[in-house]
């Protein structure tokens, strides 16, 4: 037996046995690759080589820690080369998931077998990336360009079997060990390598139809037509399209793309384990209560059945609760008709559901979450009735958007139990939900939000208490930034443009014709008693909302809708009433570039988010960009907008800050510079 800290050799009769173990993914860390290395030449003399990886899973993925420092020898391709070189064939034995670097590896193996269930894919794309040890060059040598496009371009996971109909494994084994020690038996002829070989022939107009469905769901991302084109290099000889996608790997690394994405993937780790909860264990949680059954409290309800919760649904009578109950359904037979659920599945969700008008039924409930209208005494009413049916020490969670949760909490025994559950709608599909901690939320209570968070498979974020959290405050300041803009000059059509050419897929005015302006005129009302009078206000989106101009479901909103029809129309009624405004208020419209729209208001969001930051309402910047990713649809690809501030340059978005405060005095407070996000 021969081995280094995390490859070992061992031989049984005339069979090697390689195995991995690098946890927690067995990355193809540097230590790694040179314990392959070193392994190929410890094989030989054996028959055949058998490649395993210890624990849960096979190779899934690079070590990207590495991706920041110059590349180490042994390099992947090289390691990925001796293996398909090797005089002993290996066989790679795969479970968990084959990802990257893993798969690269796998298809310089000689055969491939997989437990059923193994899933396959090159998600460097999902990093801003190329593979980079010979990925694009085999995958459409070994299943064909068609199915290679579908796997680089997008980062998707197959699984085995479907891997094994392209032709990319030999064979699929409920039993692996078994599998394999039957193949070893009666070893067959080993097959010609993956990178001799010639891709299969393909319709000479996929190239053209992929590239047009990249650019269209890509909205500014490069990575997939990056991959799309390396992916055509396998036409040429192995010899020279191998080199070329090492080179443009390791360029990659360096693009402003990667190092937004590789921070995404980073940050969304830290953010799910906050300084707030170091030390705290979490109570088990496998039922709960949702107050409220409209379209976010039924959201809630189906977000918690698909992740194995029994959920009781209180409504305000009978009839309201039936209402409630078809609501929650309905969303779970949607998932049945998209193929995302069996119907075995649907009638055990069903069986751990129920409605009911009785606050009683939230007796025995560990945690209740109160989603009902957005006013202080709606959703003070109705903790006052939990807490006089549910256990002291219950925790009770609010769902607010905006409102002060120790306003709605007022008066309830036991405050430590009390906490934000901030939840974006649609809540059975978006990832985000801010975890809101009041002054007297125990950690206990906050680690129990975050791992119910993580059992929802949601992206969870801490958050303070401010008017409208983290996310909702950034989104009234880019409202509000973006409003001085149309007084100044700008029409709604050019503001949305200018922000979905940075990546955003929908701009301000698109976004809020689609959610309604009465919620955000709503809090705009709220807030006048307290509003500073020096600030800039800007009554435009006042008037449409008394004109009954409320967005898509009223026809009319910043843009005319025709029926049947969501694509925004320009309406001279609003471009009209807009320049009337400038004009009654003295204001000499100007021209604004889409630069000068997308750098002001970028920086706004920037700007406010380091505020939040300062202000500790945030545990750190990777926080802000979370919440605006998951819940805003900011470009992934991008990093937030912390991290395009800093990609950018701090002093270059302050610099549009600056302007945004000439333009507006009074109006704004340029935030200290954050610094450095932690990794």
């Amino acid at each position: 037996m021969s081995e280094n800290h995390v490859v070992t050799v061992t031989h049984q009769d005339d069979v090697a046995w390689v195995e991995i173990n690098n946890p927690p993914v067995n990355a193809t860390s540097t230590a790694v690759r040179q314990g392959l290395a070193d392994a190929v030449q410890a094989v030989q003399g054996a028959r055949v080589a058998v490649l395993t990886c210890a624990g849960r899973t096979f190779v899934a993925g690079g070590d990207m820690s590495e991706f920041d420092a110059p590349p180490v020898e042994p390099h992947l391709p090289d390691v990925v080369q001796m293996i398909e070189d090797s005089p002993v064939p290996f066989i790679a034995a795969m479970h968990g998931n084959v990802l990257g670097g893993g798969f690269e590896i796998a298809m310089g193996c000689a055969w491939r077998i997989a437990v059923a269930g193994t899933g396959f894919g090159l998600p460097e794309v999902n990093v801003g990336l190329i593979p980079g040890a010979g990925g694009t060059q085999r995958l459409p040598r070994l299943i064909g360009m068609d199915a290679a496009i579908d796997i680089a371009c997008s980062g998707k996971i197959i699984k085995a079997d479907e891997m094994l109909a392209l032709g990319g494994i030999d064979i699929v084994a409920e039993d692996l060990n078994s599998a394999v020690a039957a193949f070893v038996a009666s070893l067959p002829e080993r097959p010609v390598g993956v990178s001799a070989r010639a891709v299969p022939a393909f319709d000479s107009a996929l190239i053209d139809t992929k590239r047009t469905a990249l650019v269209k769901r890509a909205k500014g991302q490069q990575s997939p037509l990056e991959n799309l084109t390396a992916l055509q290099w396998a036409l040429a000889p192995f010899a020279e399209g191998q080199p070329k996608e090492r080179a443009r790997h390791l360029e990659l690394r360096q693009s402003a793309e990667s190092r937004a994405l590789r921070h995404a993937f980073f940050a969304e780790r830290v953010v799910a384990k906050p300084d707030a909860i170091k030390g705290a264990e979490p109570r088990q949680i496998d039922s709960l209560v949702v107050v409220g059954g409209g379209l976010m409290g039924a959201g809630i309800a189906t977000s918690a059945l698909n992740s194995g919760l029994s959920v009781t649904l209180i409504e305000r009578d009978a009839e309201a609760a039936a209402t409630a109950e078809t609501r929650v359904h309905g969303l779970l037979e949607g998932a049945v008709k998209r193929g995302k659920m069996t119907a075995e599945a649907f009638e055990a969700r069903k069986a751990a559901f129920r409605a009911a008008s009785d606050y009683a039924a939230a007796a025995s409930a560990p945690l209740a979450i109160e989603a009902v209208f957005e006013d202080v005494d709606v959703k003070r009413e109705v903790f006052q009735k939990l807490s006089a049916v549910m256990d002291k020490n219950a925790i009770l969670a609010t769902n607010t958007s905006y409102l002060d949760p120790m306003l709605i909490f007022g008066g309830i025994e036991n405050q430590s139990r009390c906490l934000g559950l901030h939840f974006f709608s649609p809540a059975h599909i978006m990832k985000l939900l801010e975890i809101v901690k009041t002054p007297h939320t125990s950690a206990e209570v906050l680690a129990t939000g975050f791992a119910l968070g993580k059992r929802l498979r949601k992206v969870s974020v801490l958050s303070g208490i401010c008017d409208g959290f983290i996310g909702n405050r950034i989104l009234a300041a880019y409202r509000r930034a973006a409003d001085y803009l149309l007084a100044d000059g700008a029409l709604p059509y050019q503001v949305d443009a200018a922000m979905r050419k940075v990546g955003v897929p929908m701009g301000p005015y698109e976004m809020q014709d689609l959610t309604g302006l009465q919620i955000a005129w709503a809090n705009r009302k709220r807030q006048a008693a307290t509003r500073d009078p020096k600030e800039r206000y800007v009554t435009i989106a006042d008037q449409l909302c008394e004109m009954d101009r409320l967005g898509q479901r009223t026809g009319k909103g910043w843009y005319r809708y025709e029926e049947g029809n969501r694509t925004p129309q320009r309406d001279p009624e609003v471009e009209d009433l807009i320049v009337k405004y400038s004009a009654d208020h003295g204001i000499i419209r100007r021209d604004f570039s889409d630069e000068d729209i997308s750098g002001r208001l970028l920086a706004v969001m920037a700007n406010e988010g380091a505020q939040i930051v300062a202000e500790g309402i945030a545990e750190r910047p990777a926080d802000v960009d979370m919440v605006k990713i998951h819940g805003y649809g900011f470009p992934r690809w991008r990093g937030g907008p912390m991290q395009y501030a800093t990609e950018i340059g701090w002093q270059k978005s302050q610099e549009f800050m600056q302007l945004v405060v000439e333009e507006s005095p009074d109006s704004w407070k340029i935030a200290p510079v954050p610094a450095r996000f932690e990794k």
